[in-house]
């Protein structure tokens, strides 16, 4: 099962795994916690069998059929992140644990070895050895030493597990030393005031009834008395809970309020995230909003009347709109928008997180919540003297699979003068 040294037991490795992905070393990353998931299963159920570059790109990635490893290195580049990851988390909070998870390089085969001495104790022995001379190895455990280990550990997690669900209370926030640090530069203008920032999402005008059908208001034919608005997408409710999420471990709240009931005054006083586009959350039509990639529907050509985000200065291989799958067949593709733009207020900022679908909607709150994807952009952008993040506008193009948004790919990108 791809297990070295002493270790028969399947679940004992797969505790050591879950170790990994509940760690704060991979707090956030989405990607590698998938990664490490799919590596783990496979050693587990097909001990000795390799796996190859292009079953991981498609099976984990959502890389289509025709990927190439050797036109894109993306499988070599995560898995050297999760390498690194493992490693770092063995270097720290994972030191004293029972069993050690290596992915050796040039493989993508999961190894588990039993261990009984602390990395921290080989790194503080290596130390004291004189220069140029090695280092004894650790002895392995005997059956008996190990067995104990195992039990030992799994009983203090059962313990814990049951001091968890007996205190139902609020546990503390993570330390501001533990927050990642991309988290703590992206949100900075939003986290570093005392006022608590607005999230509005949108909740679009119907007409009818839930259990007999409803319909998008027609101002041309429908009476504003006969409006619902009280329904929202789930892109839209996903996407407040991942906000509240970081916002959580940066010791901070959010004020969510749905988009009809906002006022300008609001504008003014808070800084703003916005939560899906302008043809639902319509606030937006009335402040300064984003002006490199707009929401619009044309009035004439094959797409006509849907909702498209707009180009306003392509560049070159860029096309001039981005709509999503069209009307009547199944949604696997949607475009969003990332929008950081200066308020109206200029003390303020105001962050806009909208698809053209709500799952276009979720992935832009998705990737703006997330460890790996946040690294990437913000790798991209600018910040300024005092740590704020300076304006910008993005595309993200959505992969969408049985009505979840599956991978998103940033694929436009306009830094704004202030």
């Amino acid at each position: 099962m791809g297990v070295t040294g002493n270790v028969t037991d399947a679940e004992i490795c797969l505790v050591e795994v879950e170790r990994l992905l509940n760690s704060h070393i991979l707090h956030g990353s989405e990607s590698l916690c998938k990664l490490l998931r799919y590596l783990a299963d496979h050693a587990i159920k097909h001990p000795g069998s390799a796996l190859k570059e292009y079953q991981i790109a498609t099976e984990v990635f959502g890389r289509p059929a025709e990927f190439d490893p050797h036109l894109d290195s993306l499988v070599r580049v995560q898995a050297g992140r999760l390498r690194s990851k493992i490693a770092e988390y063995y270097n720290s909070e994972g030191a004293e644990d029972p069993i050690t998870v290596e992915l050796p390089k040039g493989t993508y085969s999961l190894l588990f070895h039993p261990t009984t001495v602390s990395t921290k104790t080989i790194l503080r022995d290596t130390s004291e050895t004189e220069p140029g001379k090695d280092f004894e190895r650790p002895r392995r455990a005997s059956p008996l030493v190990f067995t104990l280990s195992i039990l030992l550990a799994l009983s203090l997690i059962a313990v814990a597990f049951l001091l968890v669900t007996k205190d139902s209370s609020p546990q503390p926030p993570l330390r501001s030393d533990q927050t990642p640090a991309v988290f703590r530069v992206f949100w900075h203008s939003f986290a570093a005031v005392p006022d608590p920032p607005s999230v509005v999402f949108s909740n679009g005008a119907f007409v009818g009834r839930p259990e007999t059908g409803l319909r998008y208001f027609n101002p041309t034919r429908d009476s504003r008395k006969a409006i619902l608005d009280h329904y929202t997408g789930v892109g839209e409710v996903l996407a407040v809970h991942d906000l509240e999420q970081i916002f959580t471990q940066l010791h901070r709240q959010i004020r969510v309020k749905r988009g009809s009931l906002f006022s300008l005054d609001d504008v003014h006083n808070s800084n703003l995230i916005f939560v899906g586009s302008p043809a639902e959350n319509l606030t937006l039509l009335d402040i300064p909003s984003t002006r490199e990639f707009v929401f619009q529907r044309p009035a004439s050509g094959p797409r006509r009347g849907d909702l498209a985000i707009v180009n306003v200065h392509p560049q070159a291989d860029e096309p001039k709109m981005f709509f999503a799958s069209p009307p009547g067949t199944p949604l696997t593709e949607d475009y969003a928008i990332i929008g950081l733009v200066p308020g109206m207020n200029p003390a303020r900022s105001v962050l806009i997180l909208a698809g053209t679908t709500t799952l276009g909607t979720q992935a832009a709150a998705e990737y703006v919540c997330r460890q790996d994807s946040l690294e990437q952009l913000l790798l991209r952008l600018s910040v300024t003297e005092n740590g704020e993040m300076k304006p910008f506008e993005a595309v993200l193009r959505v992969k969408v699979a049985r009505g979840v948004p599956i991978g998103s790919e940033l694929i436009a990108l306009r830094k704004l003068s202030q």
